[in-house]
């Protein structure tokens, strides 16, 4: 994480963030006060990168708000153990994460989880029109696959695979780019992006930032 977001984790710093319209009893019943007042923490701690609720409206930081349970808490558990290794997870995440307990990384991810979806943006109606059937479609003579088949036909989100619909652009530019290049060791997607062009991943995340 950046400085001041590392220390706003050390610190437990929760300076104006703490209105995140999440109350401690909607969490899970077997938790005690003292946890529930920790998870709320840790959501407040969130905020100054990711936006309140996983709003994030910095477009290097992802949102959070309605990705799959499933996909953060592998992502957590990843920063955590420092299996995720890219340049970005040891800078933001991997400090972020190394003090959360599995039951407080399934606490987050099912708040996160719960909160609603970031509304699409528009773009270039060219490159977004690309981009869309590139998703749907794939590129079937380079035997590349319809991003679909994993990520849904709305780029909702399956199982572990993460919801892309609503994504900043910026950001899942990166991502496809750091996993292109393998520094974010990412076997499956790999083998899938390799042979994109930069230009097809430009059309492609500018179409998922729309929906």
């Amino acid at each position: 994480m950046k400085l001041q977001c590392v220390f706003a984790v050390v610190m437990g710093a929760s300076m104006g963030f703490g209105h995140s319209a999440y109350s401690a009893d909607a969490a899970s019943d077997s938790m005690t006060e003292t946890q529930k007042a920790a998870l709320n923490k840790a959501i407040d701690t969130c905020a100054p990168c990711h936006g309140i609720n996983g709003r994030s409206v910095a477009p290097t930081f992802p949102n959070l708000a309605a990705q799959g349970a499933s996909y953060i808490e592998a992502q957590l558990h990843a920063f955590r153990d420092q299996t995720r290794a890219d340049p970005d997870a040891q800078a933001y995440m991997w400090g972020m994460a190394s003090q959360l307990s599995d039951p407080m990384i399934g606490e987050l991810a099912n708040y996160f989880a719960t909160q609603p979806a970031p509304e699409g943006k528009p773009g270039n109606a060219t490159l977004i029109a690309q981009g869309k059937h590139l998703f749907e479609e794939g590129v079937p003579a380079r035997r590349i696959p319809a991003c679909a088949s994993c990520h849904g036909p709305h780029a909702e989100g399956m199982a572990t695979f993460p919801r892309l619909a609503g994504q900043h652009a910026p950001y899942l530019l990166k991502q496809l780019l750091v996993i292109q290049s393998a520094l974010r060791t990412a076997p499956v997607m790999h083998g899938v992006v390799k042979d994109l062009s930069r230009q097809q991943m430009e059309a492609l995340v500018a179409y998922l930032e729309s929906i």
